[in-house]
């Protein structure tokens, strides 16, 4: 059968169906690039935004378009809207986060103990998931209450999963030929809580036991971590970058977030990072117009923007989300103003972002290659990654996916730099 795979939303998401592609292809079925070619299409959906959901029903509808006549829908939004999903064309049946791990099992009528997931060679998610990095879900849930989050409600409680479990995965995406392992989960920080470990014993075990190239972590809560979290950077394979969602940077606005962190707790663990690892790329979240955000407030969260120097991150406008705290509050903020600041706080972070891009020209670092794309005489263009998320392209006379290179860094512009293969 062939099979059409697509995700919205975070890195969480592309984990998991990273994993469905893998429980297919090893049940015998082909995962396809295009819709049009699909019998069977799964969506991974989010609802993290108003905009997410939106683009969820889109993606579903879409497809049924493109004329899939099964169509299985799973994730966030799938799970705070059940009925709204099935009641989608062409929905075969609807699966919900809790049962999210046996999706391809109850499809294909397997018993989940009858796949053979021994190590295959890396192969991406054909179409607009062609990742080079492997990512590995280590852990899902969360137990915080910030009250702008659904993501919560949709996920359910923390939970880990066990050590073995993710160096058995990422032992068979090794030998798969993965160069990059990245670790995600909704709060993944909190990993080892539920057993007594921390997320620094996961980190020192696969450096320890593992063969891993290339270690990347995902987004973590800045209260999850302390000053000594940072020596795990001396070992070169864990990247020099860090995914801090900060989403405010007034005190006050943070307390109605209910966020356990202040401004200065986020400076002192910056100014740690920084200690430790210099040149440490720290990218982070943003969330403009909440409600009850004054312009007082605003001007806290741009003047520590500019303060810290982030070198890249997401900027939301507030989309209040049903079944949050946040949505009853008063003091809702104009969605035009929203935006406004939106634009403004998005300006200083690439304002950010390009100073530090700025830095490495003409320093010799490591790509790994995530896209090619032919180009005429001058034969492949090429993107990837630097262990600091610097995104950079070059030509090579022949394709590179999933190789690393040294790279010469020269220009950058609009996000990107401009590179030369030693």
């Amino acid at each position: 059968m062939k099979i059409f795979l697509d995700t919205i939303g975070c890195r969480l998401n592309q984990a998991e169906i990273e994993q469905m592609a893998r429980q297919f292809r090893a049940a015998g079925h082909e995962i396809v690039a295009a819709a049009e070619h699909a019998e069977l299409a799964v969506v991974n959906t989010c609802a993290v935004t108003t905009q997410a959901a939106s683009d969820s029903r889109s993606k579903i509808r879409s497809i049924a378009r493109a004329g899939v006549e099964q169509i299985v829908p799973t994730g966030c939004w799938t799970t705070l809207q059940p009925k709204e999903a099935a009641a989608l064309p062409n929905v075969l049946r609807v699966v919900t986060n809790d049962q999210k791990d046996f999706l391809v099992a109850k499809t294909l009528n397997l018993e989940p103990s009858n796949f053979d997931l021994e190590p295959i060679e890396r192969a991406p998610i054909p179409g607009l998931h062609r990742r080079t990095r492997a990512f590995i879900k280590v852990q899902d849930g969360c137990d915080n209450k910030c009250t702008f989050c659904i993501t919560t409600v949709a996920r359910g409680e923390g939970r880990s999963r066990p050590l073995a479990e993710v160096i058995r995965d990422i032992n068979s995406a090794l030998a798969g030929d993965s160069k990059e392992i990245v670790l995600t989960g909704v709060h993944l920080g909190s990993w080892g809580q539920d057993f007594a470990h921390h997320l620094r014993d996961l980190v020192k075990t696969i450096l320890r036991e593992t063969d891993v190239k290339r270690l990347r972590l995902s987004s973590l809560e800045p209260w999850d971590l302390d000053a000594d979290f940072f020596q795990l950077w001396q070992d070169k394979r864990l990247m020099p970058h860090l995914h801090l969602p900060l989403q405010s940077g007034s005190e006050s606005t943070l307390r109605r977030m209910a966020r356990k962190t202040t401004p200065d707790s986020f400076r002192e663990l910056i100014k740690a990072a920084r200690k430790v690892v210099p040149e440490i790329a720290i990218t982070t979240d943003i969330i403009t117009g909440f409600p009850g955000e004054t312009e007082d407030e605003f001007s806290e969260t741009l003047d520590f923007v500019k303060e810290i120097q982030f070198t890249g991150g997401h900027v939301f406008s507030y989309s209040p989300r049903p079944g949050t705290g946040a949505a009853k509050m008063k003091g809702q903020v104009r969605h035009e103003l929203r935006k406004k600041r939106n634009h403004i706080i998005q300006e200083a972070m690439e304002e950010s972002a390009d100073s530090y891009r700025g830095k490495f020209i003409g320093q010799k670092m490591s790509v790994l290659w995530e896209s090619i794309t032919e180009f005429g005489e001058y034969g492949w263009r090429m993107e990837g990654w630097t262990g600091n998320y610097l995104r950079v392209s070059a030509f090579a006379p022949s394709p590179r996916w999933n190789e690393m290179d040294d790279v010469v860094l020269g220009e950058a512009g609009d996000g990107v730099v401009k590179g030369e293969i030693v």
